[in-house]
């Protein structure tokens, strides 16, 4: 069974006591989880925009299949590299969180629909899940290691 409590972790007016270490770690252990669990989120849609610049002739024709104008590839890589970026840095973290869950709901319903296909069905959950990922970014913010925190001095 675990001991492991994240409101004695965080609490700052906490009485100092022997467990003062173990709470440091545990404390840096969190901060740590946070900024990676940020970084694991946001790293797909990272290399998923800058991949569609390389391919970018390609993504167009196939937004355009699935009646996707091709226009919106644009916005479509800067929505992916910029929210990648920022919640990675923990900038305006909770705003780009929920427009990322937003588009990965979006992206879902449009491109991952065919559930005849197994595939198509488990990146449609995939889509899901990360909105979920980002939810609880929206929830809890960023954490301690982030601009957001910084700027909230």
């Amino acid at each position: 069974m675990s001991t492991f409590s994240p409101t004695t972790a965080r609490n700052p007016t906490a009485p100092i006591s022997a467990n003062q270490p173990k709470e440091s770690t545990v404390n840096t252990v969190q901060n740590v989880s946070e900024l990676v669990g940020r970084t694991l989120l946001a790293v797909l849609f990272l290399l998923s925009g800058l991949g569609k610049i390389g391919a970018y002739a390609g993504t167009a024709a196939y937004m355009s299949s699935l009646g996707v104008p091709a226009a919106l590839l644009p916005v479509v890589i800067a929505a992916e590299v910029l929210g990648a970026l920022a919640i990675i840095a923990g900038w305006k973290t909770r705003v780009t969180a929920v427009l990322l869950a937003g588009f990965s709901l979006l992206t879902a319903l449009i491109f991952h629909h065919n559930f005849g296909d197994q595939i198509q069905m488990i990146m449609f959950l995939k889509n899901v899940s990360i909105a979920g990922g980002f939810l609880l970014l929206v929830a809890h913010g960023s954490g301690p290691l982030s601009i957001d925190r910084r700027l909230a001095r």
